[in-house]
């Protein structure tokens, strides 16, 4: 799905994701200087290697759009409205866009035929983590993340259905817009390099918890 003319503020959580390209020219204007603005909002929620080349789209609650910058990829990047309580600053591929256009039009079930991803690196807010039609209810603060955009199951998965602020978890659980939400960025840990030493750590937990059992 191509984007034609026509939340809450998030936190940074990985310094090379939050820089412009120094090719961007200096904006000269006050006009200018919002859309860029937009655009290092827009481009901050999400991996540098995807958004430095991503179309970067404005949108509101109609889904009417406005191109801010073209770009050379399949991703389009939102800035959001941090005013707005779900209107957070995004990045998706061709098939979240077609789930969240599909979300945004209440439609009975998403329609993209395979898994769809979208990047939220600046953390987001949303009414309900239950019910993707609620438009009412109070804020739930939600830390950076990223999501895949299938039809997850809780039960069947082996997953949790609750709000967390790490691992994975199933939003929408039991609804035909559940998917996986997954805490954090993909950069979280250490990554692995020859040579070095593995330096395993524990922690205690409820006995509830199924690491635990």
């Amino acid at each position: 799905m191509t984007p034609t003319d026509g939340g809450a503020p998030g936190r940074h959580s990985n310094s090379a994701i939050t820089m412009l390209h120094a090719t961007e020219p200096v904006p000269a204007t006050a006009e200018e200087r919002v859309v860029a603005a937009k655009i290092s909002r827009a481009v901050s929620s999400g991996p540098l290697h995807i958004t430095k080349d991503a179309s970067v789209v404005e949108m509101d609650h109609q889904g009417n759009t406005v191109v801010l910058r073209q770009g050379t990829n399949d991703w389009v990047c939102f800035p959001g409205n941090e005013n707005e309580i779900g209107n957070v600053p995004m990045c998706a591929d061709p098939m979240g866009l077609q789930w969240m256009m599909d979300v945004m039009a209440g439609k009975p079930a998403p329609t993209n035929t395979a898994p769809g991803l979208i990047y939220m690196l600046c953390g987001a807010t949303q009414h309900s983590n239950t019910d993707p039609t609620d438009k009412t209810s109070p804020a739930i603060p939600i830390g950076p993340h990223w999501m895949i955009l299938w039809p997850f199951d809780s039960a069947r998965d082996g997953l949790p259905s609750t709000v967390r602020d790490a691992g994975a978890w199933v939003m929408f659980d039991g609804t035909p817009y559940a998917y996986l939400h997954v805490c954090g960025t993909p950069w979280d840990g250490n990554e692995y390099v020859p040579g070095r030493v593995p330096i395993w750590t524990m922690r205690y937990g409820d006995p509830s918890e199924p690491a635990a059992r």
